[in-house]
């Protein structure tokens, strides 16, 4: 009987449970951070257990790490979350990248660049975009609190299994046109909702010729579709990145033969198919208030077609037919989950070299991790956005969300690589245009949103 790659990882995962029903599932990998694992911690303690499977948890400090001043934490709820879990790995014997350790950096991005996401692996994490590691072929997914504790004391997890959804992406990306691009105008066409109750799977041409990081960016996102989790089936990309790295199998020939087993058999398999070409994709950007709210840059924000469009363009501060070079941009944010990775560095400061920030804009570059920020300090990127009037800072979330100091003040408004443009994501009445790297790059030059497809 053919099987798609989700149906292949999954069923050799399920310890009990019927097709269904919730089903109990083997965990291979439990990634945590400070801000959903104290009160799991509390719970193992009040009941007096162990962490079931130490060796297979890791944990990191990513949302509230000041990425200023690393050291110096000021806010109390921030201190008292990453003091708890300080506390907390070393009583559970659970391994930490704390502040200022070499392999410290947002939990999504510190997994692939340590070899801990693997092909065929069920990945969970107390975070909503741990569907990134699903580029690998893995099933990778965000849960809950009370889930975190269960994980922590059984190494298990129940689940509903969800159908599948295929996404043939066809054409050859036009200059200067990303992954993050494919993502925001599958989301703007089809909406936030489109991946409620299936798991993703991107297939066709486009996807096997992009990069690791480029894969990461696209499974990264798909939570914002209302899918839990993405995938790209494993392929020699894939062996390739994974080769080398901290955690990588020791035998990567029979890894390599385990993992070239996880692919889809046929997209009859899929329970629905969506295709989509990208040979005339325009650089994307967001003008309202959640993901689906993007227009190529190109066109005009749109006619208001209902109460949701009226109070997004209320906060956002714009009207319908204004061009993207309207749009008042104040600050700048390279970073986060989504693209915080050394390419999407890379990418930006092609962008940046040579040239210096409009005067309206002040602009914080955030590497995802320690060993990000190390390679393009080495590699002299770094520099290249110091010279152009950037703050380069330490690894972290950082402005992805204002659980830190780095928060968009009110009104102003943000370029962000990141993958969230709600209502006061990036602070308090702050308002946030998502789009590419080199997009927002490019438009910390120009002072506003350019069509990069032109340069």
């Amino acid at each position: 009987m053919s099987k798609t790659l989700f149906d292949k990882v999954w069923e050799k995962h399920v310890i009990a449970g019927e097709v269904g029903e919730p089903q109990l599932l083997y965990v291979d990998l439990h990634l945590i951070h400070e801000v959903t694992s104290p009160q799991p911690f509390d719970g193992l303690r009040t009941s007096h257990r162990k962490v079931r499977r130490p060796d297979l948890t890791i944990a990191t400090m990513d949302h509230n790490v000041p990425t200023k001043d690393i050291f110096n934490v000021q806010d109390q709820m921030s201190r008292l979350q990453m003091e708890a879990l300080e506390k907390n790995c070393k009583e559970f014997g659970v391994q930490l990248a704390s502040i200022g350790d070499a392999k410290q950096g947002i939990v999504h991005v510190v997994g692939p660049e340590r070899g801990l996401t693997q092909p065929a692996k069920v990945i969970v994490c107390g975070d909503s975009h741990t569907a990134t590691h699903g580029a690998f072929g893995a099933i990778a997914f965000g849960i809950g609190t009370s889930e975190v504790e269960h994980v922590l004391a059984t190494q298990t997890i129940w689940q509903v299994k969800p159908k599948t959804m295929g996404i043939k992406i066809t054409g050859k990306l036009p200059k200067n046109t990303y992954s993050k691009d494919i993502i925001m105008a599958l989301i703007a066409k089809y909406g936030v909702s489109f991946g409620n109750g299936y798991a993703i799977e991107f297939y066709g041409e486009t996807i096997e010729n992009l990069s690791m990081e480029a894969r990461l960016t696209m499974c990264n996102m798909c939570i914002e579709a209302g899918s839990k989790t993405g995938m790209v089936k494993p392929d020699q990309t894939t062996y390739d990145y994974i080769e080398g790295r901290e955690y990588a199998p020791k035998d990567m020939d029979a890894a390599k033969a385990y993992w070239s087993q996880f692919y889809t058999d046929d997209v009859a398999d899929f329970d629905k198919v969506i295709e989509f070409d990208v040979s005339d994709l325009k650089p994307m950007i967001t003008w309202g208030t959640n993901p689906g709210m993007a227009m190529p840059v190109t066109a005009k924000t749109p006619e208001i077609k209902d109460e949701n469009d009226e109070a997004a363009y209320d906060y956002i501060g714009l009207h319908p037919g204004q061009t993207a070079e309207d749009i008042p941009l104040d600050y700048l944010f390279i970073g986060s989950c989504t693209n915080s990775r050394y390419e999407d560095l890379e990418e930006a400061a092609k962008m940046m070299k040579g040239k210096h920030l409009a005067p309206n804009i002040t602009a914080w570059i955030v590497p995802g991790s320690r060993a990000v920020r190390n390679k393009a300090i080495e590699t002299g990127i770094a520099k290249i956005f110091e010279d152009a009037g950037c703050e380069w800072r330490e690894p972290g979330c950082s402005a992805c969300l204002a659980m830190n100091p780095d928060k968009i003040p009110a009104g102003k408004h943000a370029a962000s690589t990141s993958n969230r443009n709600f209502v006061g994501r990036q602070g308090p009445g702050s308002r946030t245009h998502l789009a590419s790297p080199a997009m927002v790059a490019a438009a910390g030059i120009a002072g506003h949103f350019v069509d990069i497809t032109e340069m």
